[in-house]
């Protein structure tokens, strides 16, 4: 087994290390390709000339510019009208702020034929007129090129930095839990192994199927391989412990843990991949991208945690665990943390349900205090160059929006198209770019900010005539469009993916389970973790970060995540509590047994769970940090709560009632009139010792 996965890295290593670049970030290889913004793209690139780069370059001295700074301005538009290709042909032009503070030089560059060509010449724009100021005076290059080339620049950073600050974590808290100077080692390597290959099974389906993968699906797949290989590890090593106290032959104590906990770690990933695949249904690219990359993530974890983790435990035999070596015979020492849970759940199972849920509920009710929609400029947690270059233009020109809005109509109606964007309430300025290919570029500055409310009701009223204009075949796009088709398809995907995740998970529970009570009470509860993990997330993101805003996929994918996660453990539980009432326990001696039997290890697992994902707060990206906050609070609270406490009290109030229809539901059972304490096996973990 060890030959054969240093086989598979030896020929996914090349493969996996050109994932990134094969990522894709720009707003349009999210949208779906019915958008409106879109084909805006689609179109501009087809146009002589190509894609275009916009920018605009800010001069800003706080007494008032100069007229050396003019000077200088008037000289760099004319640099960059000599060096490069602008649309429509003509020189940019310098423009006054009415204050005198600020200059802008807006421009559109054409004849780029990738984007790797468009970053090139922002870096000499910036290195030729931005890098070395007079004294006094800031130079900033803003606009879409600026903001893109800035955007890369973060993204670039994410896949290393994601990596190391997972790894680092995850070995922190291994060595932890096992409190041994090698056990640690072991989960580390296999996590890199299923990490290498799934990215080299990801550039795969990129290559072949036009897959479209940004940089932040790569992030999750990271932190998903992480933590959730982690958490197979731990289940394994704790049963595998378990053994190797009553078997004498390291080789079957693995042939006994690996038979008897691998159901649950099957059943547990494939619960996790079904409800990734369901996120290929959203119309959003890259939400619909992200479902299969995370999909290969959780199945090379669980392939690599249940053949080559196996392999190197019984290669280094029972001296791994040193100092801490389970010995043939030996007895596991007796933990009361989780003993003395059961027993509170037995004796006050009403008012831990009640409070409990009421305690979810009120923290599920910060969702109220949710921020709108995150804007482009607030998606940095350090804004860059670009965002602050915007953010001086709209200070100095309130009069006139700064990021341009991108019309294509037919050429043969283009003057049509053009008087009509002109008289739409909203609209400060429109030229035309220029034309090819039967198509024709007009480039409009709305009056208000980007993506302002007032920016958004000129763009749809200018949608709404443009669609009214007979044979021009109009469409509206640029940056600002693109946020908003990307707000509509996230509502969209949200209506649809939320539920048909609920359907797929409660469907395997069902046949897990072979129940309809248990799977109902496991979803309901994950779901409530949910949505309290938001609440929380409303009380934090605005008040105490200072995030102005949300981002689009947050309630998606945390939700799909954090259920899809959340009922692993409940998968853990359950299951327990089954095998032991089809051994013979009534329902709520089951109930308890299970959680003294599973307490130990999956409280370790959900830390470890919750702490990958936090590293994705490391991150420059306001996006990122909140999906891990969310994420690993929602997590937290089905490990130490929900699970622990909720589910456990709802078993015990049900009784065999939550079995039905199954048979179990249907048998005679006499609980005992006070819970039973039973010593548990010692799990891997911090908790367990």
């Amino acid at each position: 087994m060890l030959g054969l996965w240093i086989a598979v890295l030896a020929i996914t290593m090349p493969f996996g290390s050109k994932l990134g670049e094969s990522t894709r970030d720009r707003a349009v290889d999210y949208l779906p390709g019915s958008a409106d913004s879109t084909q805006v793209a689609e179109i501009v690139a087809d146009m002589p000339g190509g894609d275009t780069l916009d920018g605009i370059l800010v001069y800003q001295r706080d007494g008032g510019v100069t007229a050396t700074d003019r000077e200088l301005a008037t000289r760099d538009a004319g640099d960059i009208a000599g060096a490069y290709e602008l649309a429509g042909g003509r020189a940019p032009q310098v423009v006054p702020s009415e204050d005198g503070t600020t200059l802008m030089v807006p421009f559109s560059i054409v004849g780029l034929p990738d984007e790797d060509a468009q970053l090139e010449t922002v870096e000499g724009i910036r290195d030729e007129h931005v890098a070395d100021p007079p004294e006094g005076l800031s130079v900033e290059l803003g606009g879409p090129a600026g903001i893109q080339a800035d955007s890369e620049a973060v993204y670039e950073q994410v896949d290393g930095t994601l990596m190391y600050a997972t790894a680092g974590i995850v070995t922190i808290l291994l060595i932890i839990t096992y409190r041994s100077p090698f056990l640690w080692l072991l989960p580390l390597v296999c996590v890199g192994v299923a990490a290498m290959t799934s990215m080299a099974v990801v550039y795969g389906l990129i290559q072949a199927f036009d897959l479209t993968v940004s940089s932040m699906s790569s992030a999750m797949m990271t932190v998903l391989i992480f933590g959730a290989g982690t958490d197979y590890a731990l289940l394994l090593v704790a049963r595998y412990r378990e053994e190797l106290r009553r078997t004498p032959v390291p080789q079957d104590a693995m042939f006994r843990a690996v038979r008897r906990c691998g159901p649950a770690i099957l059943a547990s990933s494939g619960t996790v991949a079904a409800g990734l695949v369901c996120l290929v249904a959203a119309d959003l690219n890259s939400t619909a991208g992200l479902g299969p990359v995370g999909a290969v993530g959780v199945l090379c974890a669980l392939a690599v945690m249940l053949t080559l983790l196996p392999a190197l435990l019984v290669l280094f035999g029972r001296r791994v665990f040193w100092p801490l070596i389970p010995a043939y015979g030996s007895e596991a020492k007796r933990r009361g943390f989780f003993d003395r849970m059961g027993t509170s759940v037995g004796r006050r199972p009403v008012l831990i349900l009640v409070s409990g849920t009421v305690a979810l509920g009120a923290l599920a009710l910060g969702t109220l205090n949710l921020p709108g929609n995150l804007k482009q400029e607030d998606a940095f947690i350090d804004k860059p160059e670009s965002i602050t270059a915007m953010e001086k233009l709209k200070e100095a020109y309130p009069e006139q929006g700064a990021q341009p809005i991108v019309v294509i109509a037919n050429a043969d109606r283009a003057d049509e198209a053009l008087s009509t964007t002109r008289n739409v309430e909203g609209i400060a300025s429109a030229e035309v770019s220029r034309s090819g290919g039967g198509h024709t570029e007009i480039t409009v500055f709305a009056a208000d900010p980007p993506q302002s409310a007032g920016e958004d009701r000129a763009i749809n009223d200018l949608r709404g005539q443009l669609d009214e204009l007979e044979g021009a075949d109009a469409v509206v796009g640029g940056l600002s469009a693109e946020a908003m088709d990307l707000a509509e398809a996230n509502s969209n995907d949200r209506k649809l993916i939320i539920p048909l995740t609920l359907a797929a998970v409660l469907l395997i529970l069902i046949v897990l389970l072979r129940s309809l009570i248990a799977p109902l009470v496991l979803t309901v509860a994950v779901a409530a973790s949910w949505g309290a993990a938001m609440g929380i997330g409303g009380l934090v993101f605005e008040p105490v970060m200072g995030f102005s805003g949300i981002g689009g996929e947050l309630a998606l994918l945390t939700f799909v995540f954090g259920v899809a996660l959340g009922v692993d453990y409940g998968i853990f539980l359950l299951h327990r509590m089954r095998e032991e009432a089809v051994n013979g326990a009534d329902t709520r001696t089951a109930a308890l047994t299970a959680l003294r039997r599973t307490g130990g290890v999956i409280a370790s697992a959900g830390v470890v769970l919750a702490a990958t994902f936090a590293a994705l707060a490391t991150m420059p990206m306001v996006m990122m940090f909140e999906i891990g906050f969310v994420i690993a609070v929602g997590v937290l609270l089905d490990t130490f709560l929900v699970r622990t406490y909720l589910v456990t009290s709802a078993s015990w109030l049900l009784g065999k009632r939550i079995w039905w229809p199954g048979p179990l539901a249907k048998r005679v059972e006499t609980p005992p009139a006070e819970p039973e304490r039973e010593p548990e096996p010692e799990p891997a973990g911090a908790a367990a010792r």
